[in-house]
């Protein structure tokens, strides 16, 4: 039956969270009712926020969370009430032609890129004041229960610690991934990370245990290096300390460039300097911060001639329903660190406080 718990529900944009009650629907055939234990705050919601990126409104936002499955609908056979899950916000289908190819991970099941805001049916299991409430990229984890797609649903390890591997949902993958999968660096290589957010050290961790032998952080808030060193970063260097284009500066620390370039913004200026700031010949960058809408980029197309390679990465390209699991298992191993990305812990009544933080760079 229909569950009536707190959301967060963005009515408008440019405004705070409104705490409201809202009414969950069951799941449908092949969803999944979930309940959230714990979610992160990331760069992505507050874009929908300031209205970077466009999205249709009122809408509970979230997409980085970790739960408990409260019921199943028809048809569903790989999760139970019960399990442990990490909702996915790049579903995995199995059938499309990305879930198909080796190379590819991004569903069409996806909303990413469509924006509509509902679930793959056409329709919202959110009801608040006697209207419908828009989904956010298939998750919406600002809320105690939400509805996922059996597609965008991950069975995780029992044992795991929910308020830990939440940040696998998007900003430990996202980075991780786009430096292990994406760019695959190599031992021995240089890169440079424009960006140290949560994503950005995960980028930062990913190159170090990809064996990088230089790891150059770049950052207009000089408070980040201190982390950003302890996860592996060799050289930190802030951009307002130079008075010429960072790329330049890049050039003459590396003498040629780096081989790996990293974008963890979003930022139209900073994916083309970290474009440039790349070896002209076999430099690789890779855009892993979302780009504002609207915005467009002209650069000089003589960057790529001479044999540069720009890419993008969605979830680090990992496949969401395969990989997250294995990931969340080498947490378990002790693979990799979580707890230097997590510098806050709120009840989540107080997520309006949270984004401050996140806005002001703390």
């Amino acid at each position: 039956q229909v569950i009536k718990c707190k959301a967060a529900v963005l009515w408008e944009a440019n405004k705070p969270f409104s705490i409201e009650e809202v009414e969950v629907a069951p799941p449908k055939e092949h969803e999944v009712r979930i309940k959230i234990m714990a979610t992160g705050i990331c760069r992505s919601d507050d874009h929908v926020v300031t209205g970077a990126v466009v999205m249709p409104l009122p809408i509970i936002l979230g997409h980085e969370a970790a739960g408990v499955v409260e019921s199943v609908g028809q048809g569903v056979t790989s999760i139970k009430p019960g399990d442990k899950v990490i909702p996915l916000f790049v579903p995995q289908c199995g059938e499309c032609k990305s879930c198909l190819n080796t190379k590819g991970n991004l569903c069409r099941k996806t909303d990413l890129g469509t924006r509509a805001g509902l679930m793959p049916d056409g329709t919202s299991r959110f009801t608040c004041k006697g209207k419908a409430i828009h989904h956010f990229l298939g998750t919406s984890t600002f809320t105690e229960y939400t509805v996922a797609h059996e597609s965008a649903v991950a069975k995780i390890d029992s044992a795991a610690p929910l308020e830990k591997v939440c940040l696998i949902g998007c900003g430990f993958s996202t980075g991780y991934g786009a430096a292990l999968q994406t760019a695959k660096v190599e031992p021995g290589s240089t890169c440079a990370v424009f960006g140290l957010g949560g994503v950005g050290l995960s980028v930062v961790m990913g190159c170090k245990v990809a064996g990088a032998s230089r790891i150059i952080a770049v950052d207009i808030n000089s408070d980040k290096f201190a982390k950003a060193k302890e996860l592996g970063a060799t050289d930190c260097i802030n951009p307002k300390d130079f008075n010429k284009p960072i790329q330049e500066v890049l050039m003459e620390m590396t003498g040629q460039g780096v081989d790996y370039s990293f974008e963890v913004i979003g930022r139209t200026d900073t994916m083309t300097a970290a474009l440039a700031c790349c070896h002209n010949n076999y430099g690789v960058s890779v855009i892993v911060g979302v780009p504002p809408a609207a915005q467009k980029i002209t650069f000089d197309p003589m960057l790529l001639f001479t044999g540069r390679s720009w890419k993008g990465s969605v979830f680090g390209g990992w496949k969401s329903k395969d990989e997250v699991p294995k990931l969340v298992a080498d947490y378990m191993k002790k693979k990799f660190v979580l707890d230097p990305l997590i510098t806050h812990t709120l009840p989540w009544t107080k997520i309006n406080e949270g984004f401050d933080l996140l806005r002001t760079g703390k």
